[in-house]
């Protein structure tokens, strides 16, 4: 039996937006069956200043969807920061129409959630024309204010966590147009508190972020080592080198089954790339179903 001294120490999960957001519903999936505590950050640059300032906090970052595609400032701030990855989740995004008890959906003039949330609706704003969509910094941030300010004929779209954290009812379920429809999250943290949460984890995919010589096929040449090593490509993302025009970095994350040629492959492209680091080492996630 467990000493006292031997409890396992609560995590605490820093998560873009406030609680009820989709970040803290893939914290607690990804972190299941552990108690943790939420820190809200307002954005995502927030969120990486908080963890500069606490070694011992742990971030959770939506990096790309299946829809909107990536979330490309936050490519930016990962590799501006110290934070490693040490996993990875994948949510399946459900939107919801909710507001104060009582109401019906002839009763709601407008609708707040957050602009690509909005976007990923455009169906159910087709079908009801009456309804007027307003962009909103954050999903669960529409639904509190409603809550919070008693605004009738208003509504949230948000996630099920937060229309029941903010007492609302829920008058529509899983409108967002494509059911298909997932973000990918990175979790995060400080490179000691990294090394830690990833012992005895499997390693089999790998993120990191290189840039290239102006020599032809430099790109083709890394990719087919890659390739020959048995890598799976997963991602391959652009970002311009900001002050050198006409050159680019490339994040780049893949998957293997052997640590040992993925070491290999890395020493291979070292010589043919320029600023190679790696980002993050950790398991693969699984798409729900």
């Amino acid at each position: 039996m467990e000493g006292l001294g031997e409890a396992k120490k609560m995590k605490t999960i820093a998560i873009q937006g406030v609680k009820g957001a989709f970040h803290e519903i893939a914290a607690r999936q990804y972190f299941e069956g552990e108690e943790i505590n939420v820190l809200e950050c307002y954005t995502f640059k927030d969120l990486f200043d908080a963890i500069a300032k606490d070694p011992e906090l742990i971030g959770i970052v939506a990096i790309e969807n299946t829809i909107a595609g990536s979330l490309l400032p936050n490519y930016a701030l990962l590799r501006e920061s110290s934070c490693s990855i040490v996993g990875e989740h994948k949510l399946r995004i459900e939107h919801n129409l909710a507001a104060l008890p009582g109401q019906n959906k002839n009763e709601i003039c407008e609708v707040y959630s957050q602009p690509i949330a909005l976007m990923q609706c455009e169906d159910f704003f087709a079908s009801h024309k009456y309804m007027r969509a307003i962009a909103c910094e954050d999903t669960a941030l529409s639904a509190k204010e409603i809550a919070v300010k008693g605004l009738k004929g208003r509504a949230a779209i948000c996630s099920s966590l937060a229309a029941q954290m903010y007492e609302l009812d829920i008058l529509a379920k899983g409108i967002e147009t494509n059911k298909r429809n997932f973000t990918r999250f990175l979790i995060i943290a400080q490179p000691q508190l990294a090394s830690q949460l990833k012992q005895g984890k499997q390693v089999d995919k790998v993120s990191l972020v290189l840039s290239l010589s102006h020599h032809e096929g430099s790109l083709a040449k890394v990719l087919t080592i890659l390739a020959d090593n048995h890598m799976n490509l997963t991602k391959i993302q652009s970002l311009p080198i900001i002050g050198e025009e006409w050159r680019y970095q490339f994040y780049i994350d893949f998957t293997f089954t052997d640590y040992n040629q993925f070491q290999n492959a890395i020493k291979e492209i070292g010589p043919l790339t320029r600023d190679l680091e790696i980002l993050g080492e950790y398991h693969m996630a699984l798409t729900p179903e």
